[in-house]
């Protein structure tokens, strides 16, 4: 299936924000792309754009195509609760976002290529699908022949060691557990996930 694999620092520009992670180029120049840069006047957007900007930005920082995001979107809707923020826990919940989070990996993108290329393990069974939406009491583990990996031994390493109110992780036996759906006030991404409600609800 298709993926974006455009520059990661135009689209960054384009939303305002940094969110593929830290860029050095973005902080450089945070101002949207375009011919004539930060000179250019911009016209005061619609709420329609506004919508529809919010949704790109969380396609692109969670790394889904436009009918899984739909799809999930249905999930969410037919799901009791708020339906913006189980949209956002359908998102937090997938395989690649969840190896991400316990640093398994330094981006979403090497995340998704760790479980693509049969690296990670979910309850002991090894799991290619970076879509697969994981359930609380769910184990996900680097598999013994990977483990030495640079990637994941530079990751679990590093010093940026990331840590989740919803995620229990274990460096010693490179696993982590999902425990639960996060709450949205422990989710980091800023993402207004009340406009893609209403941008789907036309």
């Amino acid at each position: 299936m298709a993926r974006y694999t455009g520059p990661k620092t135009k689209k960054s520009r384009a939303f305002g924000e940094s969110i593929f992670g830290f860029d050095k180029s973005f902080e450089k120049r945070k101002y949207p792309p375009g011919q004539h840069g930060n000179s250019r006047r911009r016209k005061q957007r619609s709420d329609y754009a506004l919508q529809l900007t919010e949704k790109q930005k969380a396609k692109y920082t969670y790394g889904v195509l436009e009918r899984q995001f739909r799809n999930l979107f249905d999930k969410a809707n037919r799901t009791k609760g708020v339906t913006g923020e189980v949209l956002l826990q359908l998102l937090e919940a997938r395989l690649d976002n969840t190896v991400f989070r316990l640093g398994l990996a330094p981006t979403r993108r090497a995340a998704r290529q760790l479980v693509t290329h049969k690296h990670i393990t979910v309850n002991g069974i090894i799991t290619n699908i970076p879509s697969a939406s994981l359930k609380p009491g769910d184990v996900v583990e680097v598999r013994g022949k990977s483990r030495n990996l640079e990637v994941i031994n530079n990751s679990v390493g590093g010093s940026d060691v990331r840590k989740f109110a919803w995620l229990e992780f274990n460096p010693d036996k490179v696993q982590g557990i999902f425990l639960n759906y996060p709450q949205r006030d422990q989710i980091p991404e800023k993402i207004n996930e009340q406009l893609i409600v209403e941008l789907y609800s036309k």
